[in-house]
């Protein structure tokens, strides 16, 4: 049976300093946009929205959706909070990445848009964004991205065989009421164990809980056992970013190897240029965590090929059920003999 992979080549605007963002020339979302910045835009000339409102004000901004084609095309449209994700990038689009507590003003609930917006062969019709400020001040930032994607056919997608590509476009939009400038502020919530890409691995779950972002992070971890210096495990990672009141779930890569039970201790630094977080935290493995994650660790499962006992147990069970079965016939056959002994002495 042939699998359907559906790659999410996103097409995406760079943002320079604020936004990573890529680019994809090859995209074909099936239609255009075009921002329309309004008066209170502070950033004139970048692809995003960069508004200063007042608290409690109302506004609408638009993005021109232009369809050239000749068929009806159907824009889906998507608003989500800014994420940031374990290896430090920061997601605009669609993401399972919880909120962080210190998230007071969510994005999704500030900005409001249709969830589809139908463009005519040839047409450019505007998408509304309906914006409400909170009624209280705020200092510095609510980010989020607006995505917009085609509306797949599924009849369509069905004939398809292979890899299915969906393109889509992620517009940024920044929301500010004052001009104070906030410090990034970092605090530790957890170690544990767990599976990156179902591989053995230790996270580090840490929060940005100011409303800025956190520019060129390092992250430098080591994990040890409790009462050891030896270090068994250790990752560093450069250029890191860290989106307004976003939490990271940073991976400690176990290297391939068996999860063991135990108590272990992380040592955490987190720098910039400016400033340094460090943190030592103790965390334990139960039995139960590590026989479940080494079941499902892919690495582990390929080293370890065959499973003798599985195979064993299977090729006991077939050779009772041919036993089974070799007596059941064996009897029989006798059955019949004895029944044709008696019927040949009647005859006689």
């Amino acid at each position: 049976m042939k699998k359907k992979l559906g790659i999410w080549l996103i097409a995406l605007i760079y943002i320079a300093g604020m936004f990573s963002f890529h680019l994809s020339a090859e995209a074909s979302v099936g239609f255009t946009y075009k921002v329309n910045q309004p008066e209170n835009q502070l950033s004139k000339d970048v692809g995003y929205f960069d508004l200063k409102m007042n608290p409690g004000a109302k506004q609408t901004v638009t993005i021109d959706l232009t369809n050239e084609s000749e068929k009806e095309v159907i824009a889906i449209v998507s608003l989500n909070s800014a994420k940031t994700s374990g290896t430090g990038v920061i997601e605009y689009g669609p993401t399972e990445i919880d909120n962080d507590k210190s998230l007071k003003y969510d994005f999704k609930d500030i900005v409001k848009a249709p969830e589809k917006v139908t463009l005519p062969p040839k047409t450019t019709v505007p998408l509304k964004l309906d914006i409400a400020m909170p009624e209280a001040t705020f200092d510095g930032v609510v980010s989020g991205g607006i995505q917009l994607k085609s509306e797949v056919d599924e009849k369509e997608r069905a004939k398809q065989k292979g890899v299915i590509n969906e393109y889509a476009y992620v517009i940024g939009m920044l929301l500010s009421e004052t001009d104070t400038v906030l410090a990034p502020e970092l605090h530790l919530n957890s170690v544990g164990a767990g599976l990156n890409n179902y591989r053995n691995s230790v996270f580090v779950n840490f929060s940005n809980t100011e409303a800025v972002y956190l520019e060129e992070l390092t992250m430098d971890v080591q994990i040890m056992k409790q009462g050891s210096d030896a270090v068994l495990y250790d990752t560093k990672k450069a250029n890191m970013r860290v989106a307004p009141n976003s939490m990271v779930n940073f991976p400690v890569s176990m290297n391939g190897e068996k999860m063991v039970p135990g108590n272990y201790k992380a040592h955490i630094l987190a720098s910039t240029k400016d400033k340094k977080w460090e943190w030592e935290e103790e965390f334990t493995i139960t039995d139960e965590e590590a026989d479940k994650y080494n079941d499902e660790d892919i690495s582990l499962v390929q080293e370890q090929g065959i499973n003798w006992k599985i195979i064993a147990t299977i090729v006991g069970g077939v050779i009772a059920l041919v036993a089974v079965i070799f007596m059941i016939v064996r009897m029989s056959l006798k059955r019949k003999s004895k029944k044709k002994s008696r019927n040949k002495k009647k005859k006689k």
